[in-house]
């Protein structure tokens, strides 16, 4: 099985190696702490309304395929709107609940937990968390090659006592 990221809409697809010195770059801008700030609290609001926009075109995450999650609320069952960096392995997408390594998961998380049945890209599919030991290895793997910074937000989530979940959506169809 071949595994590939699929960029925001509209993008090609290419096959997972070595991030570029571009992905690099972004990457390390984006584990910085002034950047992590700007992503809790102004770019989660900011990225769906871009993505939207631009029909799926760009977000503040800019070289990082990224993609409109959509959630029921878990306590109250409105609908929210997050943007999630992801990757693609095999017939499954596939993202980190990282939440920029802070010491609690994010709010989709819970969301998604309570309501599996999500929205991703305009898509119907189906979450669950990843359990296995040796699959979440395997995943962040190629997460890391995606998104370098993963690395750091799961040291600085570990600090803090917490294992960042992994979530795998399949296909509604699919199931």
């Amino acid at each position: 099985m071949k595994n590939f990221i699929t960029g925001t809409t509209g993008a090609r697809s290419r096959p997972v190696g070595r991030p570029g010195w571009l992905v690099r770059v972004f990457s390390a801008l984006a584990a910085a702490r002034s950047a992590r700030f700007l992503s809790r609290h102004i770019a989660w609001k900011l990225d769906p309304l871009l993505l939207r926009l631009t029909r799926g075109r760009l977000a503040t995450t800019l070289v990082f395929p990224t993609a409109v999650l959509e959630t029921e609320g878990a306590r109250t069952g409105a609908r929210r709107r997050n943007a999630i960096i992801y990757f693609i392995d095999g017939d499954h997408v596939v993202f980190a609940a990282s939440n920029a390594g802070s010491a609690t998961n994010p709010g989709w998380y819970h969301n998604l937990r309570a309501h599996p049945d999500v929205v991703f890209g305009g898509k119907p599919m189906r979450a669950t968390v990843i359990d296995d030991e040796a699959e979440r290895r395997r995943l962040w793997t190629i997460a890391d090659r995606v998104f370098p910074a993963y690395l750091l937000y799961r040291r600085e989530a570990s600090r803090a006592g917490r294992t960042v979940p992994l979530i795998r959506l399949t296909p509604r169809g699919a199931l």
